[in-house]
């Protein structure tokens, strides 16, 4: 188990900025609260803590952007199997509340792969070489995924120009 005053101050550096990041990744504030409390309750499982982790908030987060992807391959499978099971029902949704931004709503519109990156590159302010580690993808495919979420955050915010990735 993780040694409860390392853990509560990773906590209380951490738990904010992580629970900001995973907002903005899936647009939904409980499931960010969430997932950050699942990655710090596996932190907390863990026998030697933080022992052997060179940066604990890093990898905090790449253990709820992996809960995250879980969950949302969970609920593509079991919306795919709940088609089959049912006739397709045409649902209204409320409009947006007052609180949710511009950013918010665009973000929520662009393909997740996009979002992804552009959540960890802006608001995590990880470089392509830190967003590939954390997605196990190359950093050619963070580049062009910035660079494609960057053009869609585009249309869909007036005044917004893109701007090049930093290679940090």
């Amino acid at each position: 188990m993780a040694g409860v005053s390392e853990l509560e101050g990773v906590y209380h550096a951490c738990y904010r900025r992580l629970v900001t990041q995973l907002y903005a990744f899936t647009t939904d504030l409980t499931e960010a609260q969430d997932v950050v409390q699942e990655a710090f309750a596996r932190a907390a499982a863990r026998t030697g803590g933080f022992t052997g982790i060179d940066n604990p908030e890093a990898w905090l987060r790449t253990v709820a952007v992996n809960v995250v992807r879980r969950r949302w391959r969970r609920r593509k499978l079991l919306d795919l199997i709940m088609l089959r099971e049912r006739a397709v029902q045409r649902h209204v949704e409320a409009g947006p509340s007052p609180e949710r931004t511009d950013l918010t709503d665009a973000l929520d519109a662009i393909p997740r792969t996009y979002r992804e990156v552009i959540v960890l590159h802006y608001y995590a302010d990880l470089s392509v070489e830190e967003i590939s580690a954390t997605l196990g993808v190359p950093g050619g495919t963070v580049k062009s995924r910035l660079s494609r979420g960057r053009a869609a955050l585009a249309e869909r915010l007036p005044g917004y120009a893109p701007t090049e990735v930093r290679h940090a």
